[in-house]
């Protein structure tokens, strides 16, 4: 899942005191599991505005709407655009990805980004999530026994550590599990410990960023596929 951080409440502050009127969107999905962005977070970050604004002697007035997903034109019903409409700008909870494309659908709303993206992660234990893809466009997980190098490595080597691990750690941090250790450990449970003899050629990085925005068309699934 995408995952994030709230910004600081005092960015937040500022970006909604320049308005009259603000909506705080959330977004149901991935947020919503991060406890970055869902309802209770939307809830409770129009308290938190709404209380600094009376605090400060501020003419501010917020509402909260969450809607399932803010990256899916469909969620964006009439109720929610009229909302968003009636707002002077939009303090949005969801990802990058939701901020976009909540201009993308009502393109002369003012959409400010109330959370920091971070990473592609998983959920470790409760309240802590960890990185496991970069999104890079040509997955190579089955080279490695289904870990990944490129988001894993703090070098995103994939022909071997590098020589600052030490004891199965990470020499930028040593509280991270050397990626390339539990891949060792894994081939070898595995019976495939001869494969990482293969030297494995330099990344293709042209499949990640390379180029703009990368896009994924399925036409068999089109509207024009399917009337």
């Amino acid at each position: 899942m995408i995952t994030a951080e709230r910004k600081p409440f005092d960015t937040v502050y500022e970006f909604a005191r320049r308005h009259k009127k603000v909506l705080v969107l959330g977004c149901g999905t991935c947020v919503t599991v991060c406890m970055a962005g869902g309802k209770k977070e939307a809830e409770i970050l129009t308290s938190q505005l709404t209380l600094k604004a009376r605090q400060d002697g501020v003419d501010l007035e917020v509402e909260e709407h969450t809607i399932e997903r803010q990256c899916d034109r469909e969620f964006f019903d009439e109720a929610t655009q009229r909302k968003i409409k009636d707002a002077d700008a939009v303090i949005s909870l969801a990802c990058g990805v939701g901020v976009q494309f909540c201009i993308e659908v009502l393109p002369d709303a003012i959409v400010y980004p109330g959370v920091d993206t971070k990473f592609y992660g998983a959920t470790i234990e409760q309240g802590l999530w960890s990185e496991r893809c970069g999104g890079c466009g040509n997955c190579v997980l089955e080279q490695f026994g289904g870990l990944c190098p490129v988001a894993r490595c703090s070098k995103s080597l994939l022909n071997g550590p590098c020589g600052g691990s030490s004891d199965g750690k990470c020499e930028v941090n040593s509280d991270i599990d050397c990626i390339w250790q539990l891949i060792y450990d894994r081939m070898k449970k595995l019976g495939r410990l001869d494969e990482l003899e293969q030297n494995q050629p330099a990344k293709d990085w042209t499949t990640g960023r390379d180029g703009g925005p990368r896009r994924i068309l399925r036409e068999d699934v089109t509207l024009e596929a399917n009337p």
